[in-house]
């Protein structure tokens, strides 16, 4: 019987979900983005505002993919949610992947050239 969950263990889990080489990518790439992002942030000094409705819709793409991905990671269906603690990861999955998806979007539009 499990008390506790440590680090350690959720690493381990993660890492027996998903595979070690798309693990490893998505660390990577997850941490170029954040990287970016702070570059852009100390760049102009201040968070800038850029279409909202856009980084929403990137959002909104973000969370689904994170839930389909994961869905087809564990070689599940939305039918085998066996409890609220399944619900609260898929809602955490995708949370996430709504978050990276929107500072990957704001990333994005700042860098592009703006129209005037």
């Amino acid at each position: 019987m499990m008390t506790s969950l440590t680090l350690e263990q959720l690493f381990a889990v993660l890492l027996e979900i998903v595979g070690a080489p798309v693990f490893w990518s998505l660390i990577g790439a997850s941490s170029l983005i954040l990287i970016a992002f702070i570059a852009l942030l100390m760049r102009n000094r201040k968070q800038e505002r850029h279409a909202p409705w856009r980084v929403k819709l990137w959002a909104s793409i973000g969370a689904l993919a994170a839930i389909l991905s994961l869905q087809y990671a564990t070689s599940s269906g939305f039918s085998d949610l066996g409890g609220p603690i399944d619900l609260i990861v898929l809602m955490l999955a995708g949370g996430a992947g709504a978050v990276c998806l929107m500072i990957l979007a704001y990333v994005a539009q700042s860098l592009l050239p703006s129209k005037g």
